[in-house]
């Protein structure tokens, strides 16, 4: 049993991590009521699907995409453009990461708070 358990951590973990991160995500998004800490719950879930496509890039006895000798066929190299595509992935995150802290200092420059309760004057029941 416990060997089964090791195999599918072993093969999948990066999968469930990868849920795991996106469930946070989603859940602080949700149930945050402070600006920065969406922010951040913003970041985990660029995380996670940056984790996921990079998962689903990998091949099992891969090589990096360099020419080898006594490798012939495309099928024994990992594929670099998920890989590429990922570190454009990650330079938009942090665009968008900056700008939303520049747009938070300023929220906070106006309204003098960052709870979502306080600049919109609504309070939820709970």
């Amino acid at each position: 049993m416990i060997d089964i358990i090791e195999t599918f951590l072993a093969e999948k973990g990066i999968y469930m991590m990868t849920f795991i991160l996106m469930g946070l995500g989603i859940f602080g998004m949700v149930s945050s009521g402070n600006y920065m800490k969406k922010i951040m719950c913003m970041n985990i879930m660029q995380v996670s699907i940056i984790f996921f496509f990079l998962a689903l890039g990998q091949k099992e006895h891969g090589t990096l995409p360099v020419v080898v000798e006594n490798l012939l066929g495309a099928d024994a190299y990992i594929n670099p453009l998920p890989h590429a595509l990922m570190l454009t992935a990650i330079v938009v995150s942090l665009g968008t990461t900056g700008v939303a802290l520049a747009l938070l200092m300023k929220i906070k420059e106006i309204y003098g708070s960052i709870e979502e309760e306080d600049i919109t004057g609504k309070r939820w029941k709970k």
